[in-house]
């Protein structure tokens, strides 16, 4: 069996769960973390400052927060004796590096000095980690596409009122 077989052969066999509960449990976890909690903290500063470079500034320290949290987190949640999940060392890199790619790529558009134009790019990037965080679920856990897109845009949803809100009254 391939080390990415999809979700239909994996439970068939110890390979294909253990590919799961060790490497794409803990990738996608990252992920959605990354993806969604860094969300809050970026368009805070972005729409109380208009400063595209200090919501990067911000994403980047948030994104990097939360790898180095995730991975500990991950790392020290079990030891895998137990649940058989695995090198927790693995799992715990697997975990802060997808966390910290979810959040870094919505920060990268911080970069283009003009407010409208970065909050444009910001937006477009969310939207398409939204898509790729649904098709994953829907590729390795047999997630409707449909369900799992709309649960995680209604998760970002959440977190963008609640931020674009903070963002919103300090800016005054």
């Amino acid at each position: 069996m391939s080390a990415i077989a999809p979700a239909a052969t994996a439970p068939e066999s110890a390979a294909g769960r253990s590919f799961l509960l060790e490497r794409v449990q803990p990738a996608l976890s990252g992920l959605m973390d990354g993806s969604l909690s860094t969300l809050a903290p970026i368009f805070a500063v972005a729409l109380a400052t208009h400063r595209p470079l200090t919501a990067f500034f911000t994403g980047a320290a948030t994104a990097l927060g939360a790898g180095v949290s995730m991975a500990f987190s991950e790392g020290l949640s079990d030891t895998g004796d137990l649940t058989g999940r695995g090198s927790p060392v693995l799992r715990g890199a697997i975990t802060g590096g997808g966390t910290f790619a979810g959040g870094i790529f919505h920060t990268l558009p911080f970069l283009i000095p003009g407010f409208g134009a970065a909050i444009g790019a910001a937006v477009a990037v969310v939207a398409g980690e939204l898509l790729v965080l649904a098709w994953l679920r829907h590729r390795f856990f047999r997630t409707g596409f449909a369900r799992s897109f709309l649960a995680i845009t209604v998760g970002g949803a959440i977190i963008a009122a609640l931020s674009a809100g903070l963002g919103i009254a300090a800016g005054g």
